[in-house]
């Protein structure tokens, strides 16, 4: 990987706004942001989505630089970004939909995911 985001924050969040199909979609807000964080990056191919045991509800997302896709991630492309989904992600992803919201504290990226159970009070990590 070439290497980890670390200036966004991420919030989970239960339920989706719509039913959605596909393993993730984008808001266009997220395809933008994303435009910004991944265009200064020349060895970068996209962005590659995870998850790993943290926090006090048992899971968080993790967001990384792409720098190859590897054969068993699930690729998602929607409005030229590529995003990759890890392969111990992608179940727990499916249907998501990554949002990026900015307000005048903060900004992030939303992941409404209507797979999870329950969040920790700050929503930065949840379960399944």
């Amino acid at each position: 990987m070439a290497g980890r985001i670390v200036s966004a924050s991420i919030r989970a969040v239960a339920g989706s706004r719509k039913p959605i199909k596909a393993a993730l979609t984008l808001t266009p807000s997220a395809v933008d942001q994303l435009k910004k964080i991944l265009s200064g990056k020349s060895n970068c191919i996209g962005l590659k989505i995870g998850v790993k045991q943290r926090g006090c509800n048992g899971l968080s997302y993790t967001l990384d630089y792409a720098s190859e896709k590897h054969k068993l991630d699930e690729e998602v492309v929607q409005d030229g970004i590529r995003v990759f989904i890890d392969r111990k992600a992608q179940l727990t992803l499916l249907g998501t939909e990554m949002d990026f919201v900015q307000s005048k504290l903060s900004s992030e990226f939303v992941f409404y995911n209507p797979n999870i159970k329950g969040t920790c009070g700050c929503g930065e990590s949840f379960n399944i």
